[in-house]
């Protein structure tokens, strides 16, 4: 048995891509667009992970985007259907804290430990991120910065 992907709805395709890429540096494998679906499939690779995926397929996140009906509505998706979360890595986890506040997202559970945090995409989705080899040395801001939110 072999991970493939993970799969999640997402609302706004732009700015979960800006989330995912930009913010967490993740690559896009290639998309698929169902004109008579109606929805955009865009596959996406941990930067680590990048030319395995390319030949694999996986391991891959799955951004689903099912496109608005035709008077401009669209469905919309809350608490990930009893969905947990994704995680990975990271080469440095307050390097990635920063960058990702810098960009207006709320870090839910701070790195204080210099190992684990959480924050959540801009659908809701929970994602743990995970110190990459040894735990980093506590400090500020993120020792004394409280929990936000649930994850």
């Amino acid at each position: 048995m072999r991970y493939l992907h993970t799969m999640i709805r997402v609302n706004n395709l732009e700015s979960a891509l800006d989330f995912f890429c930009d913010g967490l540096g993740m690559e896009e494998s290639y998309r698929f667009d169902h004109e008579e679906g109606r929805f955009t499939l865009v596959f996406l690779a941990g930067s680590d992970d990048a030319e395995q995926a390319k030949e694999t397929k996986s391991p891959l996140l799955e951004l689903t985007y099912n496109w608005p009906d035709e008077d401009g509505k669209a469905e919309e998706y809350t608490g990930g259907r009893n969905f947990g979360h994704l995680a990975y890595r990271v080469d440095n986890i307050y390097d990635i804290c920063q960058k990702l506040m810098d960009k207006g997202v709320t870090i839910n559970r701070p790195p204080r430990d210099g190992h684990m945090a959480f924050v959540r995409s801009p659908d809701g989705i929970s994602l743990e991120l995970l110190q990459e080899g040894d735990n980093l040395p506590p400090q500020e801001p993120w020792l004394s910065m409280p929990n936000t939110g649930s994850w």
